[in-house]
């Protein structure tokens, strides 16, 4: 039985993979904003743990690490789920914009918190997208005013870059993968920032059912996974450009204290 912290848990396709991995015998640790919306989905599954954190805010990521490890000296997996397109207040506590805040730099504060206990056989999923775009890192810094989607998208590549790079300071493990589940599912972020009703969640549960559990992901640190190509894929080019990764890299540390 593998242990497995999912971000975002309460809607979409944190729910549903949830939901997919307890029925396989796992412990199912449930993050989630809302003490109401992760009592009704633990209610549903057998043995479920709950930790409530808004990842707007930094602190309180820290937090809910913490408290993660006072109750478990061991995650297998962490999937680093939730996520956020459009927004009615577009700052988080900080003053940054919130899509960098929540899809970048939560789960990188996250997963660095909690790599004592992930063991180096263990997996780090990291969900990234198929909207990407080249990142501002003074956008990034200082909040300005943007859209929502090319938010999205720059937050979603930084997110992908930081994933290669955490691989490679870790050869020896834990895995660290960046996947797209699918394009326009059927989440609430797909209903509300297209107004559209979106695809099958499964498509999206699936994949990450197999980045956490599959052997197909063995040995796939560092790479990033595409299912609506179903396979693994180069990211956008400027995650390949040196120059620019160790720019996001340097905002990343510097912005998250480790600067």
């Amino acid at each position: 039985m593998k242990t497995i912290l999912i971000t975002g848990a309460t809607d979409g396709i944190g729910e549903l993979t949830a939901g997919q991995i307890a029925a396989q015998g796992h412990k199912v640790l449930l993050h989630g904003r809302s003490a109401e919306k992760l009592a009704v989905v633990a209610a549903k599954i057998d043995g479920a743990e709950t930790y409530r954190a808004d990842l707007s805010d930094l602190a309180a990521v820290r937090t809910m690490a913490a408290k993660v490890m006072e109750t478990h000296n061991r995650l297998d997996v962490l999937i680093n789920n939730a996520g956020v397109l459009k927004a009615a207040h577009t700052k988080a506590p900080s003053g940054r914009d919130i899509r960098f805040e929540v899809n970048t730099l939560a789960p990188y504060v996250l997963t660095r918190a909690l790599l004592p206990i992930i063991p180096v056989e263990g997996r780090i999923i990291n969900l990234s997208s198929a909207a990407q775009g080249p990142v501002d890192v003074n956008a990034m810094a200082d909040g300005r005013a943007m859209d929502h989607m090319d938010a999205y998208a720059q937050s979603k590549l930084a997110l992908t870059i930081w994933s290669s790079e955490l691989a490679r300071e870790f050869p020896n493990g834990p895995s660290v993968v960046s996947v797209n589940p699918g394009s326009l599912l059927a989440s609430k972020m797909v209903k509300e920032g297209f107004g559209i009703a979106g695809n099958d969640l499964n498509i999206g549960a699936g994949i990450l059912m197999q980045a956490a559990l599959s052997e197909a992901f063995e040995g796939a640190s560092g790479r990033y996974f595409d299912n609506d190509a179903g396979r693994f894929a180069q990211p956008h080019i400027a995650a390949q450009k040196a120059d620019h990764v160790a720019m996001v890299m340097a905002a990343i540390r510097d912005l998250v204290g480790e600067g």
